[in-house]
């Protein structure tokens, strides 16, 4: 395998999305703390190295910065917001308060004769999310890129290989920001991009077996893409040794449970236990309003009926999840990320399992990957193209305090919601869309008398790597027979709304 590109993190939640980016240009990626020394930098090999952004500005005494020996490894190096910033500031360049903050899209001037954007176009919109610019441009350098409230959005020094972007490329919504990143690490790096995910599956079976030894395997399904594809490559390095269990929480979508059941015993041939613990869940959040204590809950109620099962099917040895990256980086746990929110299957492996080690073979990949890589596996279409469901699932989708009843507002209503959108083929125009219980109630007429019952809120977004995303345009008609259904056929609903915000600043999710 070829010499990868390496990312040096310096706590932006864009890092890992970065990787992403590069891989799919065919080049394998490879991240490394900016704590990192230069020894261990240096012993990956890289043919290249890209500064990530950080949520930091230079002007702070603990501002994140790496050896200045990086730039003089003979390689190419391309920094990306933070990474520009602190670039500029190590070969004597000024950064300082920018007058305009700049979030989101910003249309971008290129300098198409410059090496990093040769061949592009000359105007683009690109993603933005700073504070602190470069004022003055380091010795040896020339400006390359410009917005309206952003005089150096981009620079290089093209004879020592050094290349900066204020904004970042690796956002989906970022116009030729794959180009750009491709130009770096094909053109400028010279690297071959012959890294497929036929590669990582290899791989992914061989550590794998190194960790499973000749032990057996616990995974938690849920029924979606990840548990999905994290099942069929565990099973593919283990065989029979691998035992699944799934909890129904009483928080799964409208006929989930039965199809999880389904699907795990027609497509794998694992063992599989299946248990109904909803009214344990329901029990255990009486009362409880607070997002993130749900969450708490949820994870914490979830590990011990997981321990039960264990018990119940003897000694095992390994603990397995289908964490994504996406989970890791809002849950803070990727070095130097802020939480954003908690997520029940991050946080390591909890103690009181009682497993000997925890298998994650799906930490480092995003959803779009997931699903490649289930492709590679040969699991079926229907199952790989799944929208991700959130492992509370439904129990962050309602609103304030959970009951019974106000979930099936939230499952009823989101039933509605998904088959129209499938019967429209808007389904295939949107990533992620679900309906909201905003636990609101207003006034309303109904069968003309007064009513005064739930606001559901409708989400749908479009993206392919859910690190961010854009509300998707359903068609007006569309979403007036939506809410005629769900105000006709759900009990206690009189009012439905539209979420019309991005992410960020707005997560996918409510809670």
């Amino acid at each position: 395998m070829e010499k990868p590109i390496l990312i040096i993190d310096f706590g932006s939640q864009f890092t890992q999305l970065i990787a992403r980016r590069v891989r799919q240009a065919g080049v394998f990626s490879q991240v490394l703390s900016h704590h990192a020394n230069i020894s261990e930098i240096r012993g990956t090999d890289p043919c290249g190295i890209i500064l990530s952004g950080g949520p930091a500005s230079l002007e702070e005494e603990t501002a994140p910065g790496c050896d200045p020996a990086v730039f003089g490894l003979g390689v190419p190096v391309l920094g990306i917001c933070y990474g520009m910033q602190l670039m500029a500031h190590t070969f004597g360049g000024l950064v300082a308060r920018s007058e305009k903050r700049e979030y989101g899209l910003r249309r971008a001037a290129l300098d198409t004769g410059s090496a990093l954007f040769s061949g592009l176009e000359a105007v683009c919109d690109c993603w933005n999310s700073h504070g602190f610019q470069v004022a003055a441009l380091p010795p040896g350098f020339s400006k390359t890129a410009s917005t309206d409230s952003c005089p150096i959005a981009g620079m290089e020094n093209p004879k020592e290989r050094l290349f900066g972007v204020q904004f970042h490329p690796e956002v989906t919504h970022s116009q030729q920001g794959m180009a750009i990143l491709t130009r770096f690490v094909r053109d400028i790096c010279g690297c071959a991009g012959n890294w497929r995910m036929e590669n990582y599956a290899a791989s992914a079976v061989e550590e794998i077996k190194a960790a499973a030894g000749n032990g057996t395997v616990l995974l938690g399904l849920s029924g979606g893409v990840d548990s999905a594809v994290a099942a069929a490559l565990i099973h593919q390095a283990v065989g029979d040794r691998l035992r699944c269990v799934f909890v129904d929480h009483g928080f799964m979508r409208k006929g989930e449970p039965e199809m999880v059941r389904e699907v795990f015993t027609r497509h794998f041939p694992v063992s599989l236990t299946a248990v109904d613990a909803s009214a344990r869940f329901y029990g255990k959040l009486k009362g409880v309003r607070d997002p993130e204590e749900k969450r708490r809950i949820i994870g914490h109620e979830f590990v011990s009926v997981f321990r039960e099962e264990a018990l119940k099917l003897g000694k095992l040895d390994h603990f397995a999840q289908g964490t994504i990256y996406p989970d890791v980086i809002e849950s803070g746990a990727a070095p130097g990320s802020a939480v954003i929110k908690s997520h029940h299957n991050v946080g390591g492996l909890p103690r009181e399992l009682g497993f000997t080690s925890l298998i994650e073979p799906l930490r480092t990949l995003f959803k779009d990957e997931v699903r490649d890589l289930g492709r590679v596996l040969g699991l079926p279409e229907e199952m790989v193209s799944r929208q991700p469901f959130p492992g509370p699932g439904l129990a962050i989708r309602t609103l304030g305090e959970l009951t019974p009843e106000k979930v099936a507002v939230t499952r009823e209503s989101d039933a509605i919601l998904r088959e129209e959108f499938v019967r429209s083929g808007f389904a295939k125009s949107a990533s992620q869309f679900f309906t909201v219980n905003t636990d609101i109630r207003s006034v309303g007429v109904m069968g003309d008398g007064r009513s005064y019952d739930t606001a559901v809120a409708i989400r749908a977004v479009t993206t392919d790597d859910f690190m961010t995303a854009d509300w998707a345009r359903v068609p007006y008609e569309l979403l007036a027979h939506i809410s005629r259904r769900i105000t006709n056929e759900v009990l206690g609903v009189n009012r439905v709304l539209l979420d019309v915000t991005t992410k960020p600043p707005a997560s996918i999710e409510w809670e």
